[in-house]
Order: structure tokens, then C-alpha cells, then sequence
């Protein structure tokens, strides 16, 4: 079986990579703000553990919204940082780039807290891997650590910090702008490990 994983350069797909050890990690620039510093993060982080990176270039920013896509949010939209049907279009892309290397089993970095979109569930990512092992090639998409909590993820895979700090998680820019809920996400996931360190509440 060969392995790939939708590596965006974050805390949760970056503890993936170091747990799961891929044989190949597959980054997309789609138009996102963020695209240029998830390529860097991404790039270190296979570097560092001797994974084969791909990067694809796709630029769908015009549909985009919300702070990804640094436009006004959709509607729809139960987020700021929603963008309709972001995880469906990068597993689409990235699956059509897989496929062709003979990946036959691709992981992307759901967890815990992603269901509050619709596409971080449970319930997305068994009918998008139904659908794609339905079609030819027959990959199988999971997310492994789905159950998990970002803390609990590092934890388990025992990311080393100097590997941790090179997660790249703000939404709206390549320099950490310290207010969108991937920053905030960044700094509450930090003090939860300090806190366990320490032995804190």
C-alpha cells in the first residue's frame, strides 16, 4: 500500500505526517492568503522527516470566501474561515495527483474539532472515500486521527517541539496575524501541552 497525506502545513496535518510517516505529502496552493508560508512549513517537514512533496498550484481563489480567500464571508458561511466545499475540491485535486503515483491510501489531517463544518465529519469523510474508491483507482480516503483533539494528536504521534514550531495555522496571511481562529487555534493548542507539562488543570 502506498501512502499519501494532504498536508497543509498546520499543527493537525503536520502531527499526522510525524505519526503516519506517508510515503508522499501533498501540499495545495488553491489561492489561499496563507499558501506561500503552508508551502514553507510543509516543505521543512518533509525535509526534515524524508517524505517525497508535491506541491500543486491551482488558483481558485475568485471561489473563495471568508478569510482564506480574504473576501467577504458567503452567506452560507457557519464561519469566518468557511470556503464552500474546501476539503471536496483539495481532496479532488490532490486525489487526481495521487492516484497517479499509485497511492492507493490518502489521509488528511480531520480532527476533533473540524465538525463544525460539514466537511470535517465523520459522516464527509466515509461518503468523499466511498466516492472516490468507486471511481478508478480505487483510493481510500481516512482521516486517522478524526476522534482526536490537535493536543491530544501531538501527543499521541510525539511531535518534537522544534518540528511543532514550524506549523503554519493563520488564515489570513504568510506572517501569523494573531486574531482569525486558526491563530487562536495555534495559541489554545499551545497552552493546553504547557499546561499538561506543568501538571495544570
Amino acid at each position: 500500500m502506498k501512502s499519501a497525506l494532504l498536508l497543509s502545513g498546520g499543527m493537525d496535518s503536520l502531527a499526522l505526517a510525524y505519526w503516519k510517516k506517508p510515503d508522499v505529502a501533498l501540499t495545495v496552493d488553491y489561492g489561499q492568503l496563507a499558501a506561500e508560508a503552508e508551502i514553507a512549513a510543509s516543505t521543512q517537514v518533509c525535509k526534515e522527516l524524508g517524505i517525497a512533496h508535491h506541491i500543486l498550484r491551482i488558483d481558485c481563489r475568485t471561489l473563495g470566501s471568508g478569510d482564506m480567500a480574504g473576501t467577504k464571508e458567503d452567506n452560507l458561511a457557519p464561519a469566518s474561515d468557511w470556503w464552500p466545499y474546501r476539503n471536496q475540491l483539495l481532496l479532488t485535486l490532490v486525489a487526481m495527483k495521487a492516484v497517479a503515483l499509485g497511492v492507493t491510501q490518502l489521509w488528511i489531517g480531520t480532527v476533533k474539532s473540524d465538525g463544525g463544518h460539514r466537511d470535517g465529519t465523520p459522516e464527509f469523510v466515509e461518503l468523499i472515500d466511498r466516492l472516490l474508491a468507486y471511481q478508478e483507482g480505487g483510493l481510500r480516503i481516512s482521516a486517522p486521527a478524526i476522534d482526536l483533539t490537535t493536543s491530544e494528536l501531538i501527543k499521541l504521534a510525539n511531535v518534537p517541539p522544534s518540528l511543532l514550531a514550524w506549523a503554519h495555522s493563520c488564515h489570513k496571511a504568510n506572517v501569523a496575524c494573531g486574531q482569525c481562529r486558526g491563530c487562536n487555534k495555534y495559541v489554545e493548542v499551545y497552552q493546553e501541552l504547557n499546561n499538561d507539562v506543568a501538571g495544570l488543570p
